[in-house]
């Protein structure tokens, strides 16, 4: 499956196993496009999802920061990073 690279990544489509590699490659896509603010929608549900990307965002030092979304872009069933530039 292809993703567009746009800076909004929904993981509703895709298994839980897939977002490990799924997360840093997409970040890492959109970094070298310098779209920096990504939206990672991951739904409100039990919360497993969002404790998973918020665990990998931890660990990626291109990620300068990461909040909940806004109530109108999703509130905490979405996650707003804030990527590095490429250098």
């Amino acid at each position: 499956m292809k993703i567009p690279i746009n800076g909004i990544l929904d993981l509703h489509t895709f298994h839980p196993s897939e977002v490990k590699d799924l997360v840093p490659d997409y970040l890492s896509s959109c970094q070298e496009r310098g779209i920096l603010q990504v939206r990672i929608i991951h739904g409100k549900g039990t919360g497993t999802l969002q404790r998973m990307v918020v665990s990998i965002l931890k660990k990626l030092p291109e990620v300068v920061s990461y909040r909940t979304a806004e109530e109108q872009a999703g509130g905490w069933g979405a996650t707003i990073v804030e990527l590095r530039k490429k250098e």
